[in-house]
């Protein structure tokens, strides 16, 4: 089960990040995390950068709504999604997750 967790105006979620995976996708579950792949490297804020846009598309929120709050030099990391509620993260999730699977 991801580990969804309300916050002052959205949503916190843990994410676990593989950089330079063929293409960019969330791939599942990893333990308490949701696993993302990026086509992107990790050199000079690029892996972050497609992580924050992946997960906003795949929310249908602003990629200024998302932001990585805690591991910005980490594979894992706690990104928090400005006014959405766990419920609709929860939902568009679930079906990406199901894609990936």
């Amino acid at each position: 089960m991801i580990d969804l967790r309300m916050v002052e105006g959205g949503v916190r979620i843990k994410i676990r990040v593989q950089p330079r995976a063929r293409r960019s996708t969330i791939d599942g579950v990893h333990g308490d995390a949701l696993k993302v792949r990026v086509a992107a490297p990790p050199v000079d804020g690029k892996a972050n950068a497609a992580v924050i846009a992946l997960l906003a598309q795949e929310l249908g929120v602003a990629r200024s709504a998302v932001s990585i709050t805690v591991g910005e030099g980490s594979r894992d990391k706690v990104v928090a999604i400005q006014g959405v509620s766990v419920e609709q993260v929860r939902r568009a999730l679930d079906g990406a997750v199901a894609n990936a699977e």
